[in-house]
């Protein structure tokens, strides 16, 4: 038996995608291992299964899998790649698409010039739908890690995300302070750790450790989680350009009760198949 499937990536964040319109895909631990394995496998920091829709109101149904395996409900880079997937696969021949991830449904729009927006939806800053176990909603929260005290914002963009600024993006500590949030326990269901350094009110600079992936050379979702945050702390205009180590990505916020949309780019790498 051999699984055919599509490697796609957005600004460096990047994705093995199955179609399994058409046939069931049972993606059991192993055959996610063997998928985002970067020696033993194909490699990738996620996989996107695109299933037939649930519901009449949506195009398609979209999973998120991790390297370890878990589901998650957000990830706007996947978004934008599983957009230029249907379209180029004979799937959909709609410019504008509605999906529907475990915890969301997006609007995807596949824009003249190549780019891909997504609708994320409205930012959550309330601590019980980011989740985060914290009696009220703040500006900031702290807490003590390590016998240091941090500061930080916290959103749910679908998914659970902490966004700390930083003066220095290259000399931020993603590699050890990042596992350490992302299993903190007042995250009941771990959290993505977001350092941003904001250069300007118009642009940023972005690292992100991803809950079960590690550091990804972007991550959408948390693009999109540092600027409503720097947005609440009325550090960022409504419109941002944020750079991360794969490319750069545009948010757009007009602020509390309004979605958020992100833009940027979704490309095809390869074609392949493997052996089950």
């Amino acid at each position: 038996m051999t699984l055919r499937f599509t490697k796609m990536h957005g600004t460096g964040n990047d994705f093995v995608v199955i179609d399994a319109t058409r046939a069931r895909f049972e993606p059991t631990p192993a055959l996610l291992q063997r998928l985002t394995d970067r020696r033993f496998g194909v490699g990738c920091d996620q996989v996107l299964v695109v299933e037939a829709p649930s519901s009449p109101d949506v195009d398609f149904d979209y999973r998120i899998f991790n390297a370890d395996g878990s589901e998650v409900g957000q990830c706007g880079n996947g978004a934008r790649c599983l957009a230029r997937f249907v379209v180029e696969q004979g799937l959909s021949d709609k410019s504008a698409l509605r999906v529907r991830t475990r915890t969301a449904a997006l609007e995807l729009l596949l824009r003249d010039d190549g780019q891909v927006t997504v609708n994320m939806g409205v930012p959550r800053f309330e601590p019980d739908q980011i989740p985060f176990l914290e009696p009220a909603r703040a500006l900031r929260y702290q807490r003590a890690v390590d016998g240091q005290t941090l500061s930080f914002g916290a959103v749910g963009m679908g998914n659970p995300h902490l966004v700390m600024e930083v003066a220095d993006i290259d000399l931020a500590p993603v590699e050890t302070l990042g596992p350490r949030l992302e299993v903190h326990a007042d995250f009941p269901q771990r959290v993505n750790v977001g350092f941003v350094q904001i250069v300007s009110r118009t642009q940023v600079r972005l690292r992100v450790f991803e809950r079960g992936s590690g550091e990804t050379l972007a991550c959408g979702s948390g693009a999109c989680a540092a600027v409503a945050v720097a947005r609440l702390w009325d550090r960022v205009d409504e419109r941002v350009q944020v750079n991360v180590r794969g490319g750069s990505l545009c948010i757009e916020w007009a602020g509390q009760a309004q979605p958020l949309r992100l833009t940027g780019p979704a490309l095809t790498v390869f074609k392949g198949e493997l052996a089950c």
